[in-house]
């Protein structure tokens, strides 16, 4: 690891004008090009104090051993020097965007004597006029074949466009008015051309002087009784408007434009964009990037227009460029776009209409294609085993964690403190095994003692289950377990009814709908990896992980150490994630261990922490909406859902049900005393709502019927 001051330049030594540097490292390698619009500033944020550059910038300053730049008179320059040099070094440090899929595009050979119309992937070459590109091969064949009886330009390969010339008969294309024949003299060079240009001109979006003009030859045809030309001339223009449905509408006003939209994460970002040509969508593609440098959404963008039109001159760059963000400054990037297309180009966020909303669709595609990418590669298989085995190596275990449980803390300003457990097994989520907790042992935040809380519960039931089989008793003892490894049932064995799905007061831990909590059978049998129920399924918490992770630094991981050491648990590993800086901790462990950037066992580790997040955020979110609901009726033990609705069809509203005696309650069906007793304790402990007035009369409003509309998920106005 170099020091960066070693090569730092000498005071003095850098300009304050425009231009673009680049960083090399110790074997002269170019590792990240960047343009500044004073290099003085630029280069000195470089300089600074370690701990206060960004964790992507600080790697990218330690392994390099030299900098170097160069001096341009404007920014736009800068701009374009940059994007040659990143093209030309590939730096490690710089983003760089990847196609998720190779292409294909609509390709006219202009460069040729006798232009060709074919479906083209890869590089662009010079000469060949380019549409697209579309997402299957097979749309722009269709589209070509529909368009052929109107243009008919040869779409043969070289071979036999050769062969055709020799022979003097032409292929079965020209047989049937799908190629204008020019191998056999049917038309000639110039002719040809001609109708590959106009071809090229309809593709592009100028369709209805075309159309027009075909129209008007066919009433012209129709008039001079030139029938059957008139009716060739009315299957043209069919064939035209079914190529042109293809592609709907998108913007009215036949706007030339492209749209780029940016989905993005800590780690990754793909890049949409939609070809907008005359109004229609006549294109789109995508890249996936991995964020190696400190980059915003705006200089995402920037160097998504740097990849797209790097390459591009004249028409292929559209008057209109319409991004989510606009880099700053946004003057270079607009100049050097107007210079390449030779015509003002126009770079904006859209705000309103159909551009807003076309925004949003592509916005969509983004987030889809990040989602699918980030699917794609956690089901690798091979991916997934050099994960583990990553993991594996840097956290020193003696192999692969194959089951691994996350734990998260979730929490308003220290209220509705809830927590979630994710497993991942063989890499892959295994969401019948997530659980979810509330935490009942205190009040108030403190996320390192819940994480005790949570994981000590977790465990503690693991212990139960082992426990029940006879099995804990015999590994207690060669584990050194004390006392404090003894569960009681009391403690952590309260069953709860079938079919809930909240925590109970004791363990505060969830079931899925449908199945219950700690029942075991009545004779359990032991399987070869825990014990399991009659069915031949694990039982809940008889799989104990490889490896525990917890969302958060230090602190947490010390937490859930002690948890696991307090109940003798000795053959777990733990690791904490700490989002900030995506470092892994371990306890006892005064530094942390930083897994490179480009590691499979990071990118696991991070999907499991976010999983858990999500998990835990989403049941803290429910919690607090049913809380801001919550009535009378809910805050009576033990009186689920439908009873709650039954008692208040049957009095009609809260108020009459509190008026009500235990005797007229148990007239409910499926109310029992015991329950009705219940309820009308809980009532009259519960002191009535101020009642409601009519603001522009005083007078108080009597609506007995309108406290049952509102009380249908329990919450009321008395």
């Amino acid at each position: 690891m170099a020091d960066p001051s070693s090569y730092r330049p000498k005071p003095g030594q850098i300009p304050e004008s425009p231009g673009v540097y680049k960083f090399r490292d110790e074997h002269g390698r170019v590792i990240y090009v960047g343009k500044a619009k004073s290099l003085r500033p630029r280069l000195s944020s470089y300089f600074q104090d370690l701990a206060n550059l960004h964790p992507r910038t600080r790697t990218m300053v330690t392994t390099a051993a030299a900098v170097e730049w160069t001096v341009v008179s404007t920014e736009v320059e800068a701009l374009q020097l940059e994007y040659s040099w990143i093209k030309e070094f590939d730096p490690r440090f710089n983003v760089k965007y990847r196609d998720d899929k190779s292409y294909p595009s609509l390709a006219v050979t202009l460069n040729e004597e006798f232009p060709r119309v074919q479906v083209m992937r890869g590089a662009k070459k010079k000469g060949v006029r380019y549409f697209g590109p579309y997402g299957h091969a097979w749309a722009i064949r269709e589209t070509v074949d529909l368009m052929l009886r109107v243009f008919p330009v040869r779409t043969c390969s070289a071979g036999v466009f050769k062969r055709s010339a020799q022979i003097g008969r032409p292929c079965l294309l020209g047989y049937i008015g799908k190629c204008s024949a020019p191998c056999v003299g049917r038309v000639t060079a110039e002719e040809h051309r001609e109708l590959a240009e106009e071809f090229c001109d309809f593709m592009a979006g100028r369709t209805g002087t075309y159309l027009r003009r075909l129209e008007q030859r066919m009433h012209e045809a129709a008039e001079d009784m030139e029938y059957e030309k008139a009716a060739r001339l009315r299957d043209d223009i069919g064939a035209l408007k079914r190529a042109m449905e293809k592609n709907a509408v998108v913007l009215a006003d036949a706007t030339d434009a492209d749209l780029i939209a940016v989905a993005e994460d800590e780690l990754e970002a793909a890049v949409q964009i939609f070809h907008v040509r005359g109004g229609r969508v006549r294109g789109q593609r995508g890249w996936v990037t991995d964020k190696v440098e400190a980059v915003d959404t705006a200089g995402l963008v920037e160097h998504a227009l740097q990849q797209l039109y790097g390459e591009e001159r004249g028409d292929a760059v559209p008057k209109e460029v319409l991004v989510p963000a606009v880099p700053d400054p946004a003057e270079p990037v607009t100049q050097w776009l107007t210079e390449r297309r030779g015509s003002l180009v126009d770079l904006r966020i859209p705000q309103r209409g159909d551009k807003k909303d076309l925004m949003q669709t592509v916005q969509r595609n983004a987030q889809q294609a990040l989602a699918l990418h980030k699917t794609k590669r956690a089901s690798d298989l091979t991916t997934r085993s050099r994960a583990l085995e990553e993991i594996a190596e840097a956290l020193g275990l003696d192999s692969a964690p194959l089951r691994v449980e996350c734990f998260d803390i979730s929490h308003l300003q220290g209220d509705d403190v809830v927590a979630s457990m994710v497993v991942f097994e063989d890499g892959l989520p295994r969401k019948s095994e997530y659980r979810r907790f509330q935490i009942k042992s205190f009040a108030g935040q403190d996320d390192v003692r819940s994480m005790h809380e949570v994981v000590s519960r977790r465990f503690r039931r693991y212990l139960l289950e082992k426990q029940k089989t006879g099995e804990w008793e015999e590994q207690a003892t060669g584990a050194g377990g004390g006392p404090e490894a003894t569960v009681t049932p009391g403690v952590a064995g309260a069953q709860e009814s079938a079919g809930a799905t909240e925590d109970t007061a004791t363990t505060g831990i969830t079931a899925p709908a449908g199945q219950a909590l700690d029942s075991p059978s009545d004779s359990p049998s032991e399987g070869p990896s825990g014990p399991i129920d009659e069915e031949g399924r694990p039982k809940r918490f008889a799989y104990p992980p490889q490896l525990v992770v917890v969302d958060g630094g230090k602190p947490q991981v010390a937490a859930a150490q002690r948890a696991l050491d307090e109940l003798g648990v000795d053959d777990v590993a733990v690791c904490g994630l700490a989002k900030r800086l995506e470092e892994v901790w371990l306890p006892d462990e005064e530094d942390p261990v930083v897994l490179p950037r480009s590691s499979e066992g990071l990118y696991l580790l991070q999907r499991v922490r976010d999983e858990a997040h999500r998990f835990a955020i989403t049941y803290q979110r429910s919690k607090r909406a049913k809380s801001m609901k919550a009535g009378p009726l809910d805050t009576v033990p033990g009186l689920g859902d439908s009873r709650k609705q039954a008692l208040l069809k049957h009095f009609g509203s809260v108020k009459r049900l509190r008026a009500a005696t235990v005797e007229q309650i148990c007239e409910v069906p499926g109310v029992g005393r015991k329950t009705a007793e219940t309820v009308a304790a809980a009532l009259a402990g519960s002191a009535p709502a101020a009642p409601a007035v009519n603001t522009a009369t005083g007078e108080i409003i009597e609506d007995e019927t309108a406290g049952a509309a509102s009380s249908s998920n329990g919450g009321t106005r008395p």
